[in-house]
């Protein structure tokens, strides 16, 4: 692999990511700080560029910053066993399927909703401002609250 040298603005560009999602990156400890050129610039490597993927892809598949940094942890040991990755991407795969059930279950509230009212009369004989100011049968939890269940 070329070790070829990038600015921020560089870097910023071959990954699709803003330069201040970058220099976040680095005050998080996720990307190591680069080496700096004698005016002061930041010079990036293809190994910060690689790093940098990773972190862009971890994202992308709802992995926190917290997952992500554990998945690099792992990576940067070679020698780790993989079981450890396995569990990482396990565990996230749990999360990702308790929020589909809960938004299965927010779905289905907002169908029984919109089937109590189709938009004709007048907002005081309204249903689902009825549910939704509690004199109905509204949700008993807010998205947050089922979250932090």
């Amino acid at each position: 692999m070329s070790n070829l040298a990038y600015t921020v603005g560089k870097l910023a560009q071959a990954s699709d990511t803003k330069t201040v999602t970058i220099r976040y990156y680095e005050r998080e400890g996720l990307m190591p700080s680069p080496p700096r050129t004698r005016g002061g610039y930041r010079l990036y490597s293809d190994a910060h560029l690689d790093r940098l993927l990773f972190i862009r892809r971890s994202r992308c598949l709802g992995f926190s910053l917290d997952s992500v940094k554990k998945l690099l942890e792992i990576a940067d040991r070679q020698d780790a066993p993989c079981a450890n990755v396995d569990i990482q991407v396990a565990q996230h795969l749990s999360e990702v399927r308790e929020r589909l059930a809960q938004l299965g279950a927010l779905e289905a509230e907002l169908q029984r909703l919109s089937a109590c009212c189709k938009g004709e009369g007048v907002i005081r004989n309204c249903r689902i401002i009825e549910a939704l100011s509690g004199n109905g049968s509204a949700p008993q939890h807010t998205q947050e609250e089922q979250y932090e269940r």
